[in-house]
């Protein structure tokens, strides 16, 4: 198990793949780990292909330290990868992310384009339900806990995205890392964090303005979200499409109902919300090995 320190916090992290090897970054939704299951499995087909993959345990997930700052909790991940990217002399780097990963990658790239090489993402949440359900999922039940039990109710808090808990039985010195921190900062960050997911009209996504993804000029692969998706909306995929000049939108190389159907197959034990992804490999190969463009040009621009 790899670790580096970045902004105050240690990462856990691994590299797959040869080390010549062109370097992907993968990243997840949720606060699931690196090896939640489904995620090792798509970095492990795309590193036989000769790739590097980086997989990594975000901050408030697997063994990684416990952080709490940034605009967002997006915007805390894209710093910290940003951080990983740079102090392993990775960049710039394809960066690949689905569900809540695909807007820490969105997030990455605006504010660091010289890190990114291309970008693909997929599972893009937007759009009223799927922002609001993100903040019952994240920040709700840790406003009413910090203000009712303070660090010690938060430490006994069982919620949809995991515990506390469980980052502290992962990596025990998170606990001290909660009440260092305390119950004052603590409820600070969430309300911020909170003020990200309510749905506003100039933001596809949660807590990303608009105008700062026209700002994107990469490469950009964009899976269309599935008809009845509505945890990552259709419509979400057309308008981050519409804002990334030069993007590409795709139809998912899945099924229509991949997303409904593996969460029925994970809460039957039978499989993981991650295991559509790997029908996806081919494609995503195909995107990362054309040619890239040179900056400020596009598809649709003359030669």
């Amino acid at each position: 198990m790899a670790e580096l320190e970045v902004n105050g916090g240690v990462v856990v992290y691994e590299l797959i793949g040869p080390e010549d090897g062109e370097v992907l970054t993968v990243t997840p939704g949720g606060r699931f780990s690196k090896d939640y299951p489904g995620v090792r499995p798509f970095a492990e087909e795309l590193a036989a292909h000769g790739k590097r993959v980086l997989i990594w345990d975000r901050p408030n997930t697997g063994a990684s330290d416990i952080q709490l700052y940034g605009a967002s909790e997006s915007h805390m991940r894209a710093a910290t990868l940003a951080g990983l990217v740079t102090g392993l002399g990775l960049g710039p780097v394809v960066a690949l992310g689905g569900s809540g990963g695909a807007r820490d990658s969105i997030v990455f790239a605006i504010e660091y384009p010289e890190l990114v090489r291309k970008l693909v993402v997929w599972s893009i949440v937007g759009g009223a339900f799927s922002s609001m359900s993100l903040a019952s999922v994240y920040v709700l039940d840790e406003i009413r806990t910090i203000r009712r039990s303070g660090i010690d109710g938060i430490l006994d808090l069982v919620g949809r995205a995991g515990s506390w808990s469980d980052l502290v039985k992962a990596n025990p010195r998170n606990e001290q890392r909660l009440r260092d921190l305390g119950a004052e900062e603590f409820e600070r960050v969430m309300w911020r964090w909170f003020e990200a997911y309510v749905p506003k009209p100039n933001e596809a996504i949660p807590g990303v303005p608009d105008h700062l993804m026209r700002g994107i000029d990469v490469p950009t692969l964009i899976v269309r979200g599935g008809e009845e998706d509505i945890d990552h909306p259709k419509r979400t995929s057309f308008e981050v499409h519409a804002l990334i000049k030069g993007s590409r939108l795709i139809e998912p190389p899945w099924p229509e109902d991949a997303w409904e159907r593996a969460q029925e197959a994970r809460d039957a034990g039978r499989g993981s919300i991650f295991d559509p992804w790997m029908k996806a490999v081919p494609t995503f190969l195909d995107f990362v090995a054309e040619p890239a463009r040179p900056t400020g040009v596009f598809p649709s621009d003359p030669a």
